[in-house]
């Protein structure tokens, strides 16, 4: 075998003591992946919720009548869609959560086994 030719990729991911070298694997094109798919999600949730929260608080602001119809009894719009706010944020960290269990975590586990570390 030459000195030229190539180790196990697994002997990049590690260092020489043995641990993790979190430099070769910040570098894997998977990591790099991995890491924008993360980024993406993160930025279109956010987004979506700011987008959504801005609404809400320019029609308490400025769409008081509409903002004060009752649906039944007390319950106004306003108060709905006050609500919802709470409704919208348990919906973005189930998507997340359904999210990184299906695209994430398998992914990750993979990295984990290539640097030699144990799930934990």
């Amino acid at each position: 075998m030459s000195s030229f030719a190539r180790a196990p990729e697994r002997e990049y991911l590690v260092d020489a003591a043995g641990d993790p070298d979190f430099a070769a694997i910040r570098a894997l094109p998977e990591f790099v992946a991995l890491r924008r798919r993360l980024a993406r999600f993160a930025a279109v949730a956010t987004v979506a919720f700011l987008l959504w929260y801005l609404t809400y608080v320019v029609l308490a602001a400025y769409a008081t009548e509409f903002m004060g119809t009752r649906v039944f009894g007390n319950v106004t719009v306003g108060l709905l869609l006050g609500l919802s706010q709470f409704a919208s944020t348990v919906l973005i960290m189930v998507l997340y959560s359904r999210f990184a269990r299906r695209r994430l975590d398998p992914e990750v586990a993979a990295l984990r086994e290539r640097a030699g570390v144990a799930a934990p």
